[in-house]
């Protein structure tokens, strides 16, 4: 697609992001959703390759970036990679869709910087830190210890917000997704 772009949506856990993102392409069918590499295990009977993630082993992910196939990626602890590969982006532009991606901070902003204004980077915060601490205990999947491990990098990805495009501020969930829609429709449409 000649004139495709690209969406994407970075947030630190629990600013609603996924949601946000969810809805957009359920509601926007010229939106296509960019699916991640990841070198971790695919969890039996809930995940997908090719729906979810592509699932790669480490060798394949090394091979790939040996041979620049990614836009971006990152070795998120020792041995367990994720990103975003060229023929991901290229795949969804080929159906002549608009690509939104549902990544982390370091991530969007690489693809941002590949991109440039084909790309409209949106960070998605709440309005406090305590609001985002309740919405990580609501969800009742996070120890103790995950959730002071969450918080603690919310902090560091707070640090890039003025690198992004816009920011959208998920206080009232349906407030947030009309405003997500109408940053959407500008974008595609300029």
């Amino acid at each position: 697609m000649e004139n495709g772009k690209l969406l994407i949506f970075s947030a630190p856990s629990g600013s609603g992001k996924t949601t946000i993102v969810k809805h957009l392409l359920k509601h926007n069918p010229q939106l296509g959703f960019s699916i991640s590499a990841c070198t971790r295990p695919k969890r039996e009977k809930l995940e997908e390759h090719g729906r979810d993630y592509y699932f790669l082993s480490r060798e394949e992910f090394i091979e790939k970036i040996n041979n620049n196939e990614f836009v971006e990626y990152e070795e998120v602890y020792p041995g367990c990679y994720y990103g975003t590969l060229k023929s991901e982006i290229n795949r969804l532009w080929n159906e002549g869709k608009h690509v939104v991606f549902d990544v982390d901070v370091k991530g969007g902003l690489n693809i941002k910087k590949q991109y440039g204004s084909r790309a409209l980077a949106i960070f998605v915060k709440v309005p406090s830190m305590e609001i985002l601490e309740k919405r990580l205990r609501e969800r009742k999947s996070e120890t103790e210890e995950s959730i002071k491990a969450r918080l603690y990098k919310v902090k560091f990805e707070m640090a890039f917000e003025n690198k992004f495009d816009v920011t959208l501020i998920n206080d009232s969930l349906e407030e947030s997704l009309k405003e997500a829609q109408k940053i959407v429709d500008r974008f595609i449409n300029s």
